[in-house]
């Protein structure tokens, strides 16, 4: 082994300990924990379904523009990077819902084994109050989140029916509404409130397979409909390496920019057409989710 082997061997070791100390030093520096204040809201309406204060707002979207805009650049100078931050406001107001969407879903996927979690407790012995507690602290997920408020509601002295109905209202979703409902009228006129909440279980969980066993059964339709609406725009990538400049020279003549524009309109209309036809119906979709916070 030569000298100059042994050298570049402990270079390589000292590169790799020496990023090892850097990425060490920036995960403690205040510009990351500036980032992940910043980032919170995003990552909390996730978690928890709430939506960005308006300053909150305001700062992921100078932060999504600064990004896209350095990403812009990079890839395709000033013009790019100048599209791309116009986008920056866009793209975070459609990752929050997006998150919130999923939020609501995991949310109303959970009734069920809330439901289950609550009948457990009310079969134990325990009043609706105490159920609600009990069940929050074995349910997991989204749906346990919602028990847990509720539960925290409850422990600083709401009465069960405005806590209740903060949670109806919070999960805005049909299965929730049954169970409130289920709750509220056991209350008042009397009857097996644990018999009743797991029946509701066992109805969402067979809702819920059914739905799983419909997008099974329709996953290569809907992939094989999904993969004939992107040929064309691979079409066009390969015609494009094969001839350099066709795209460009297409968008030269005032004709062939009508047709593109055209094709384009009616390939977004065919888009729109497969997703509604290849949504599977399922139990009745959420309200507009997660939107009222009570």
């Amino acid at each position: 082994m030569t000298r100059t082997v042994v050298l570049a061997l402990g270079a390589g070791a000292a590169a790799v300990l020496g990023t090892w100390e850097a990425l060490a030093a920036v995960e403690r520096s205040r510009a990351v924990a500036a980032l992940e204040r910043v980032v919170e809201p995003l990552v909390r309406a996730g978690h928890e379904g709430r939506a960005p204060t308006g300053p909150e707002s305001r700062r992921l979207a100078l932060l999504a523009t600064a990004a896209l805009a350095a990403a812009g650049w990079l890839v395709g100078g000033v013009a790019l990077a100048a599209i791309a931050a116009i986008a920056g406001p866009a793209v975070v107001v459609a990752a929050v819902r997006a998150r919130r969407r999923r939020y609501a879903r995991a949310v109303g996927r959970g009734a069920a084994g809330a439901a289950r979690a609550l009948a457990d407790a009310v079969a134990g012995g325990h009043s609706i109050r105490g159920a609600i507690a009990v069940a929050a602290g074995g349910v997991a997920g989204a749906a346990g989140h919602e028990l847990r408020t509720a539960a925290a509601a409850l422990a600083l002295g709401d009465s069960t029916t405005a806590a209740l109905e903060t949670l109806r209202g919070r999960a805005a979703d049909p299965a929730w509404d049954a169970i409130v409902a289920g709750i509220l009228l056991q209350r008042d006129a009397g009857g097996d409130l644990a018999g009743l909440l797991r029946d509701q279980a066992a109805a969402l969980e067979a809702a819920d397979r059914i739905g799983r066993d419909a997008r099974t059964a329709t996953a290569q339709a809907r992939f094989t409909a999904r993969l004939v609406l992107l040929l064309p725009a691979g079409a066009a990538g390969l015609a494009e390496l094969a001839s350099p400049g066709l795209v460009a020279g297409l968008l030269d003549h005032p004709l062939s920019v009508w047709l593109v524009v055209m094709a384009a309109a009616l390939q977004a209309t065919a888009i729109v057409a497969v997703a509604r036809l290849a949504r599977v119906p399922g139990r009745p979709r959420p309200r507009r989710a997660m939107t009222r916070e009570r």
